[in-house]
């Protein structure tokens, strides 16, 4: 007797004989289908009436042992366990003699089709006669006595869940790699990972997806998976729970753990069917959740369903991607004619933008005779020439922190102080002045162009905003813009010229010569002064950030 009557069978212990009976039994009924299959593809209907019905005793065993194998009904009928595997071993003796007799006869026909499989299903019922007894022994054991083939693994509930130990790989299971059948459609619908311990489901698997016209890769262990993983681009995941090394529940909380592969999505495929483990499959991330022996049609659903989520779910990262390098194209642009701060409060959503400014310094530069220069060179070598010289500016501006307003034609605007305030603006504006002289001066030595630079500076308050709704612009007020302006025209070529303002802010680090302007427009009478160099002693200031 397998069911002594003084003892109850034990929940996990039943789900585990009912898990792998119906691995070999799923393996039986999915290589009889397939074959009927194809022999109907193949012209040969002397051996389809034999597979179909191979396929319905699988299909009514089956029926027995989902029946049979269940607590509450082995504990109602103490009996059902002798009765099963009864007949458990009448089926895999009449299915082996059935593939065998099968198999002789089609080692008789045209190119000897089929035999391969028949001796897997062979294989399968000879492998289920010899684990029936035990497993179902097992059901009523407190402790397994023996534990040959088994490892304990203790579950956070407390229970003792039991693996099967590794076993030697297949030779060559380290390098396998992608495969398909010559049969196979040649339209590629999409890349999937086997992952299952057992050789037979691995190969059933291969052969419904690659009739499918999928391409397959498979692993048979769960570290296996994770380094294929690592090295391929796949589409969908078939995993398998009860494994040995790993699991198939630390494989998907692998996966779910990895950026790179959160968002593949993974169908649990095991022959435990109780609903605590689909609930923790599912909360663990699984897009999904099959049974074995597996229904063809159920399988290219739910693989249909995964692939067309997967597609939809890349769409969108494609999309949230090139919405993101919109933004950061949109951003720079923005950020070539603003200040940074000045940006952000815009993308913050301030409207208007208005500030005033009590101590900054500008500065105004102009290209004495550029213009007729220009009249002599082509409109390509003006623009590379400007473009040249302004981007130089820029670099010397920046390197002294400094905010550049804009150009009109070969005037330069830049202003120290804004959008954020700074006490040594005046200073920073001067080193700058000097070093545009000097970046002039290099451009065109000995160039038959006499090209010069003038400058104005003026320091004092400003209201500077941004004015604009299309395109934008950062721009500032003032009077103090407006006698910067005046120190630049009526300047000198090939010299500085600072207000009066400005030059009390410097004159201690700097050398002047005073000038006396008469009739400046809008001003009347001022004194302003040429900045011709740094004093001895002074330290070239570096940029305030």
């Amino acid at each position: 007797m397998t069911n002594p009557s003084h003892l109850r069978p034990i929940p996990h212990h039943v789900s585990v004989a009912r898990h792998d009976l119906r691995n070999p039994l799923g393996e039986i009924q999915g290589f009889a289908d397939i074959l009927a299959d194809e022999a109907r593809e193949l012209g040969h209907p002397s051996v389809i009436a034999d597979l179909q019905a191979l396929s319905q005793a699988t299909a009514a065993i089956l029926k027995q042992v989902n029946q049979t194998l269940t607590a509450e009904h082995l504990t109602a009928n103490p009996g059902a366990s002798d009765a099963l595997g009864q007949a458990l071993q009448v089926f895999s003796q009449e299915t082996a003699e059935a593939a065998a007799a099968l198999h002789t006869r089609c080692a008789q026909l045209t190119g000897q089709p089929f035999l391969e499989d028949l001796a897997r299903i062979r294989e399968s019922a000879t492998q289920l006669g010899d684990q029936a007894p035990t497993l179902l022994a097992r059901m009523f054991n407190p402790v397994p006595p023996e534990l040959t083939d088994l490892d304990q693994i203790h579950e956070g509930d407390g229970e003792t869940v039991f693996f099967r130990k590794p076993v030697a790989a297949a030779p060559g299971s380290e390098d396998t790699t992608f495969l398909t059948r010559t049969e196979a459609p040649p339209a590629v619908t999409g890349k999937i990972l086997v992952v299952d311990d057992t050789e037979a489901n691995r190969a059933l698997l291969t052969r419904r997806l690659s009739r499918e016209g999928f391409t397959v890769a498979l692993a048979e262990n769960g570290r296996r998976a994770l380094e294929l993983l690592g090295r391929h681009d796949f589409d969908l995941v078939l995993l398998d729970i009860m494994m040995p090394e790993m699991n198939g529940h630390q494989v998907l909380t692998a996966m779910k753990a990895d950026f790179a592969l959160r968002h593949l999505p993974v169908i649990m495929i095991s022959g435990l069917d109780d609903l605590e483990t689909l609930v923790r499959c599912i909360e663990g991330g699984a897009d999904d959740y099959l049974t074995k022996p597996f229904d063809p049609v159920l399988l290219r659903a739910r693989i249909g369903a995964c692939l067309d989520k997967k597609r939809l779910r890349d769409t969108e990262r494609e999309l949230l991607q090139q919405v993101r390098e919109a933004q950061e194209k949109s951003d720079a642009l923005l950020l070539n004619i603003l200040p940074h701060s000045i940006a952000d409060r815009l993308k913050a959503g301030e409207s208007t933008i208005v500030d005033t400014l009590p101590a900054v310094t500008v500065l105004f530069a102009d290209l004495a005779g550029f213009t007729e220069m220009s009249a002599r060179i082509t409109g390509t070598e003006m623009v590379r020439l400007l473009d040249e010289l302004f981007t130089t500016f820029d670099l010397l501006a920046q390197e002294q922190g400094l905010e550049k307003i804009k150009t009109i034609g070969d005037a330069y605007m830049v202003v120290g102080g804004l959008p954020d305030p700074r006490p040594d603006h005046a200073h920073a504006i001067a080193e700058l002045a000097l070093n545009m002289i000097d970046a002039v001066d290099q451009k065109f030595a000995g160039s038959e162009f006499p090209v010069r630079i003038r400058i104005g500076i003026n320091s004092g308050p400003v209201v500077a905003g941004v004015i604009g709704r299309h395109k934008f612009s950062y721009d500032i007020w003032g009077d103090t813009v407006n006698t910067a302006s005046r120190m630049e025209s009526h300047g000198v070529i090939g010299a500085v010229q600072v207000s009066s303002a400005t030059h009390q802010l410097i004159e201690g680090d700097y050398q002047f010569t005073r000038r006396e302007l008469t009739q400046v427009k809008g001003k009347g009478d001022l004194t302003a002064w040429l900045l011709t160099g740094r004093r001895p002693e002074t330290t070239v200031r570096p940029s305030t950030p």
